[in-house]
C-alpha cells in the first residue's frame, strides 16, 4: 500500500453507504411528497403555524430515525400518527405554559382568482373551522380530520391510526355529533355577539 494513500474500502462500507444514500433518497422523496400534509395535519390537530412548524421538523427527525422501520407504502400513516404524537406533546406544553395557541389561521398559497371579499370570507371560515376543530378531543380530532379533510376511507383510517374499523366508525360518529354541537354553540356566540338578529 502506498503511504499517504486512501484504506480501500471494503465491500461491507461501501455497502453501508449504498444504504445510507438509498435511506437519504426515500427521506428526501417521503418529505418531498408529504410535508404539507404534515403540516396541514398539525394545523388540524390544533398547533399554531409558528409551532407547527417546528412540530413538522420534529415529525422528520422522527421519520429519519425509524426510517428503516416504516415499510414502503405505510409513510403517510406513521407521519400522522407521529403529528399526533408530536400535537398532543405541543398542547401539553400549552397547558404548563399556561398559554393557548394563537389565532392564526391555517396558511396557503395565494389564490390569484377569488375576489378580496371571496377572500376575506374564505380566512373567516378557515379560521372558524379551527376554532371548531379544538373543541374536539385528539383522538376524535383525528378521526374527523382524516375523513373529513383529508377524505381518507374509513379503512385507510382504520391503517393509518392502526384501530379496528369500528372504532373509526364510533369516533366518526361522536366527532360529528361534537363538531355540530360545538358549530351549534358558535353560531349562537356570533348571533349574540350581533345583537340577536
Amino acid at each position: 500500500m502506498i503511504p499517504g494513500a486512501p484504506k480501500p474500502r471494503t465491500v461491507a462500507s461501501a455497502s453501508s453507504e449504498a444504504d445510507a444514500l438509498a435511506g437519504g433518497s426515500r427521506l428526501r422523496a417521503i418529505v418531498r411528497d408529504h410535508l404539507a400534509f404534515t403540516w396541514r395535519s398539525l394545523r388540524r390537530l390544533g398547533l399554531p403555524a409558528d409551532v407547527a412548524d417546528d412540530a413538522v421538523q420534529r415529525v422528520f427527525l422522527v421519520t429519519a430515525a425509524k426510517l428503516d422501520g416504516i415499510k414502503p407504502g405505510s409513510e403517510r400513516a406513521f407521519l400522522f400518527n407521529t403529528a399526533v404524537r408530536v400535537a398532543s406533546s405541543e398542547k401539553r406544553t400549552f397547558g404548563r405554559r399556561r398559554e393557548s395557541p394563537g389565532d392564526d389561521v391555517v396558511e396557503e398559497l395565494p389564490d390569484p382568482a377569488p375576489a378580496a371579499d371571496e377572500q376575506l370570507d374564505r380566512h373567516r371560515a378557515r379560521q372558524v373551522l379551527e376554532e371548531l376543530l379544538l373543541e374536539l378531543e385528539m383522538d376524535l380530532r383525528a378521526v374527523f380530520v382524516l375523513f373529513e379533510l383529508e377524505e381518507l376511507s374509513t379503512a385507510e383510517i382504520s391503517t393509518t391510526l392502526e384501530i379496528p374499523m369500528g372504532t373509526v366508525s364510533s369516533r366518526l360518529r361522536r366527532a360529528r355529533e361534537e363538531f355540530q354541537v360545538a358549530t351549534k354553540r358558535y353560531r349562537a356566540r356570533s348571533r349574540a355577539a350581533q345583537g340577536g338578529t
